[in-house]
């Protein structure tokens, strides 16, 4: 593995405020739950998986997803007590042999990598064939997403962020050789404004929150 740097200012800021950023989650639990239906869509029955930039496991636990990638260290001890085996190191390098692992998730963490790219180019070298990338992101073209990205320099998380349009990510999947993608959608309300789950419909374009699964053929 290439040497790490543990204290970029977009890892050490999810160091510095790993429970704030938990906490988001108890505190906005009609999107969250939305978001893991969403996911649920997508996650094969069976098989090894690996959720890339696996956080406080807010995502891998409803899955029973066991293994964690996570480069901040008080992130990944959060997750760490919820029972994932936890591994520090980043999406642009990851510890797995080449075709070893069936599928993998990455959950509102492409937008926080250093070299997209690089990282979905590692995703397919560990995949194995016919393993799948499920990832789930705020659509930059979305209400939240143009909304995210005005308020990105007053937000300590989103001011190291890259959004990204499903185009966007669509290119460079397929560049990879990654295809038979399928898409579903949720988040059509602000979350601070739910009282209920937003519904998970088919497609993008409408929802905020997108969850596209591709394949390596």
């Amino acid at each position: 593995m290439k040497k790490i740097d543990f204290s970029l200012p977009g890892i050490t800021v999810f160091n510095q405020f790993a429970r704030d950023y938990d906490q988001w989650f108890d505190e906005n639990s009609f999107a969250y739950l939305s978001e893991v239906e969403a996911i649920r869509r997508f996650i094969p029955e069976a098989g090894t998986g690996v959720e890339v930039g696996a956080g406080t496991g807010r995502f891998s636990i409803p899955f029973g997803i066991k293994i964690g990638i996570e480069p901040a260290e008080s992130m990944a001890g959060i997750a760490k007590l919820r029972g994932i085996q936890m591994i520090r190191a980043i999406g642009e390098d990851l510890p797995f042999k080449d075709k070893s692992i069936d599928y993998i998730l990455m959950v509102t963490v492409i937008c926080f990598l250093s070299n997209m790219p690089g990282a979905i180019k590692e995703v397919w070298r560990v995949l194995k064939p016919g393993g799948r990338l499920i990832i789930g992101f705020i659509d930059k073209e979305s209400n939240l997403g143009m909304k995210y990205e005005a308020m990105k320099e007053s937000n300590r998380f989103y001011k190291w962020a890259t959004f990204y349009s499903v185009n966007q990510i669509m290119e460079v999947l397929t560049t990879v050789g990654f295809s038979d993608f399928k898409f579903c959608q949720t988040i059509f309300t602000d979350p601070k404004d739910m009282v209920r789950c937003d519904p998970v419909q088919e497609g993008h374009g409408e929802g905020s929150f997108v969850v596209l699964s591709a394949s390596k053929v």
